[in-house]
């Protein structure tokens, strides 16, 4: 397993691909620190007292590796999933940034053995060998779903605009080339890895959206605008204040991405698995919702309280209630993971 800053090193040596404010910076750039920090948190305390027994998980392959690379086995498994991502968001102020890449990994762990199954691709193959590579490498990787999608009203081939949901535009021997965009990407600007899912159910028609692949964050053609969201201020010394956010816009201008990092391809009635693969990965994704939304009410719990008590209110009846209240609720969201 990797260090934190082991992460951070590989990160500033990946091609400047990122855009703010209308310029390509590099992933050294100041305002993607904030978010950079809390994807080292997940590698640097795995040898903590607290968090050791939760971020380690054995793996037959290679032994010992971090639990955000890990296919999950059992109920066990995901509780201790759900455990873990509250903990560190805790730290982070609400956001872990590493479950969407591997809620995606584990939504493609069946996709990918019934695709292969109905449509005689290697699908299933394919994602072995890249989860080997993930894992090997304790991977820190990003999930882009959500399409542009234009007008609501239209299914992605009635579009006026046949690129507003990402497509596959060209098939080859050796791959295919994907065309579009996909929007409101937590963290992408500073994963190593992208993993790309359809959206939506799909229809005969729309084969050629039903695509899902996994390409580096700097690869060729793919660009990331970038919205920072951790802004520093130097005269308030806060630790929260270094930890942040980044949603990022992702182009695929014509992105080639070869056999072996293409799980599912466009083919002819691959549409079927297009919504079991965006349900799939939404499923886990809200088992991690569990875990990470709890914190974030804690947060802002502690933070309530806090101002109450400033105020001289704290013992004030209305404000109790409502503290309560957000207690109840983080519980009962907490409750639900745990009962799913």
């Amino acid at each position: 397993m990797k260090t934190g800053d082991e992460f951070l090193q590989k990160l500033y040596q990946m091609k400047p691909n990122v855009i703010i404010d209308g310029k390509t910076v590099g992933r050294d750039d100041p305002r993607l620190q904030a978010v950079a920090k809390v994807m080292a948190l997940t590698l640097d305390k795995v040898e903590e007292p607290d968090f050791k027994d939760l971020l380690k998980v054995e793996s037959k392959e290679f032994g010992t590796i971090n639990r955000f690379t890990h296919i999950h086995q059992s109920v066990d498994d995901l509780l201790k999933k759900q455990e873990l991502t509250r903990k560190i968001c805790r730290l982070s102020g609400g956001c872990v940034f590493r479950c969407m890449g591997i809620d995606a990994m584990n939504a493609l762990s069946i996709i990918t053995h019934r695709a292969e199954a109905m449509t005689g691709q290697p699908y299933n193959q394919r994602f072995l060998e890249y989860l080997k590579f993930w894992q090997e490498n304790d991977i820190v990787g990003s999930c882009a779903q959500t399409d542009v999608k234009g007008n609501r009203a239209l299914r992605p081939h009635e579009q006026a605009d046949p690129d507003l949901y990402l497509r596959v535009v060209e098939y080859r021997d050796d791959g295919i080339v994907v065309r579009g965009a996909k929007n409101h990407i937590t963290a992408a600007a500073v994963a190593e890895e992208i993993i790309v899912l359809p959206t939506r159910m799909l229809t005969p028609e729309e084969d050629e959206y039903a695509v899902a692949f996994a390409v580096p964050g700097d690869w060729d053609g793919v660009k990331l605008v970038t919205r920072a969201s951790g802004h520093k201020r130097e005269k308030f010394d806060c630790p929260a204040g270094d930890l942040g956010d980044v949603e990022n816009f992702i182009i695929f201008d014509d992105v080639f991405v070869p056999n072996e990092r293409v799980f599912l391809g466009g083919g002819k009635g691959e549409h079927a698995f297009g919504g079991w693969t965006a349900l799939l990965f939404a499923l886990y994704h809200r088992h991690s919702y569990t875990g990470c939304k709890p914190a974030s009410s804690e947060i802002i719990l502690g933070f309530s309280a806090l101002v109450s008590e400033y105020s001289g209110i704290e013992d004030k009846k209305h404000v109790q209630s409502k503290l309560a209240d957000l207690i109840s609720v983080a519980e009962l969201v907490y409750a639900a993971g745990i009962a799913a």
